[in-house]
């Protein structure tokens, strides 16, 4: 599988997370929720998952800042 760089990842994740509290403000609701769901599905390509909350478990997973965490979401155990 292919492996998205660490920055496009970090990239990636926090524009999600503006993304989600502007849309959570109700600021441009519209054109926030499908920058949204772009940035979302980029994740899930990017991280070979197929749901947001599992994309951003990977993509942090991938990044070189995480330490040993449990990764039994990733695997399924």
């Amino acid at each position: 599988m292919l492996m998205a760089h660490p920055p496009v990842l970090r990239d990636l994740i926090d524009q999600y997370e503006s993304l989600v509290a502007l849309d959570a403000s109700g600021t441009g609701r519209d054109r926030v929720r499908q920058r949204m769901e772009d940035v979302a599905y980029t994740l899930c390509v990017s991280t070979g998952t197929r749901d947001i909350d599992a994309a951003l478990v990977a993509a942090r997973h991938q990044l070189p800042d995480a330490g040993p965490r449990d990764d039994s979401v990733l695997t399924g155990s």
